[in-house]
């Protein structure tokens, strides 16, 4: 069995603030620990223990990645890996939600939220990513247990190593919470997902 865990980053916004759209050129850091740190601990508490971490070469990848570590006593490198940096929102690379949607409609939003399409003006591109993640899914080896921690923009490709990504979409809210776990297993010959979005920090 092959299994590959995926994490969503941690907070970058403290309460009170206004979030933006924070893409791959918007390198914030994290302003919490917990979201980290309750990535770690969950995997920890349900016997999950990565073999190998990769993370984005973004601050707030990159840190969530080393907090999960601590918790999973996990001392080996921390690898970063740019396939898994945000996408660029284009023209709404760190504007607030409300001028995101007056610029595109309520519509654009629900579907890249539902289905992944990609809104006008933003700079993704779909085949890529679903290439990036079926390639890296497929270098895992039998019996390794590896996380990646990314970002929401581009985990919502990851379900693409499963047999049938509009099924997967129809049954599971796609966009990832911070700090989220995503965990999927290969056996018999195909991927599949254990546990989806699930908010770690809630759990332990």
């Amino acid at each position: 069995m092959k299994t590959l865990i995926i994490a969503r980053h941690g907070n970058t916004f403290r309460p009170g603030e206004t979030p933006t759209r924070v893409g791959a050129k918007t390198d914030l850091p994290l302003v919490e620990e917990e979201r980290a740190r309750g990535i770690g601990k969950y995997l920890k508490k349900n016997g999950y223990a990565p073999t190998k971490i990769y993370a984005a070469p973004l601050k707030r990848t990159m840190e969530t990645a080393k907090l999960a570590a601590e918790e999973l006593d996990f001392t080996g490198a921390i690898e970063p890996l740019t396939d898994f940096t945000e996408i660029d929102y284009g023209p709404d690379e760190n504007k607030t939600e409300d001028e995101v949607i007056a610029r595109i409609g309520q519509d654009a939003i629900d579907l890249w939220n539902s289905k992944a399409i990609v809104p006008n003006g933003w700079k993704v591109d779909p085949e890529k990513l679903t290439k990036v993640w079926k390639d890296f899914a497929g270098s895992i080896k039998d019996g390794e247990t590896v996380l990646a921690v990314s970002s929401n923009g581009v985990i919502r490709f990851a379900p693409h190593i499963t047999a049938d990504y509009d099924a997967f979409c129809a049954e599971h809210d796609i966009k990832v919470a911070t700090g989220g776990v995503c965990v999927f297993v290969f056996e018999n010959g195909a991927w599949t997902a254990k546990e989806w979005n699930i908010k770690a920090f809630k759990l332990i």
